[in-house]
């Protein structure tokens, strides 16, 4: 039986474990979160040391093929894992999910880095920050700007003297956007260009409040080089 190991704790990481049959899959979490959505099959929590401990544990379990299906933004693991598979000869296939498109109403800010995105906050601005919660830091400085921060986790510090922390895992509705905005009268959006559907909503609830979205999405995210394996299908 072919062995098949899946980088990532994205939707589309527990939804292709699930779908493919006939196959050993091993599901990787880097372990960051403290209750994470688990996948079907055997998982494998924490790190591997780089891409010389991935390409070695590779080896070991006897890995077929390699998918990564990493979040957008974990540069880092998606170039381990490119090079673990040029060092095994592992065949890997990338799962890239299309960023979001701006819409008629959005007023969209797009930046290239997270200290850019707070660089590029208004004076006094009331920020629903939605960059996740190693982000904080960065924004520790604005101490003029209010924000309210949501996370799966809690943060640790540094963190911005102005801030609530909202603990809250998607996926999120329209509905639910909409009244955080109203009841904090927050007037700016902060996010990440991550794509899918899971945190969307809060894009349409900007456009409809008139807010302001800066949208940090990095040069590197449209360079990562994709080699598809054929051979390793979602339905068989």
């Amino acid at each position: 039986m072919r062995r098949v190991l899946i980088l990532g704790g994205t939707a589309e990481a527990r939804a292709l474990a699930a779908r493919l049959t006939g196959v050993h899959v091993v599901s990787s979490l880097a372990g960051r979160v403290s209750d994470p959505r688990l996948p079907a099959g055997e998982v494998h929590i924490g790190g591997f040391g780089g891409a010389e401990g991935l390409a070695a544990w590779l080896r070991e379990h006897r890995i077929d093929r390699l998918v990564d299906a990493t979040h957008p933004f974990a540069e880092r693991m998606s170039a381990s894992a490119a090079h673990a598979s040029r060092l095994t000869g592992v065949p890997l296939l990338a799962l890239r999910r299309p960023g979001w498109d701006e819409e008629d109403g959005d007023d969209w800010r797009r930046v290239p880095s997270l200290p850019d995105a707070a660089a590029a906050l208004p004076d006094g601005a009331r920020a629903f920050l939605t960059t996740g919660r190693r982000s904080l830091p960065v924004f520790a400085a604005r101490t003029d700007v209010w924000f309210l921060a949501r996370s799966v986790d809690p943060p640790e510090p540094p963190v911005p003297p102005h801030v609530r922390v909202l603990l809250a895992r998607g996926p999120y509705t329209v509905d639910g956007e909409r009244a955080l905005i109203r009841e904090h009268r927050l007037d700016v959006l902060v996010t990440k260009d991550s794509g899918g559907a899971m945190t969307r909503a809060k894009l349409t609830a900007a456009r409809e409040a008139g807010l302001p979205v800066v949208d940090f999405i990095p040069d590197s995210a449209t360079d990562t080089v994709v080699r598809a394996e054929p051979t390793l299908r979602a339905d068989h």
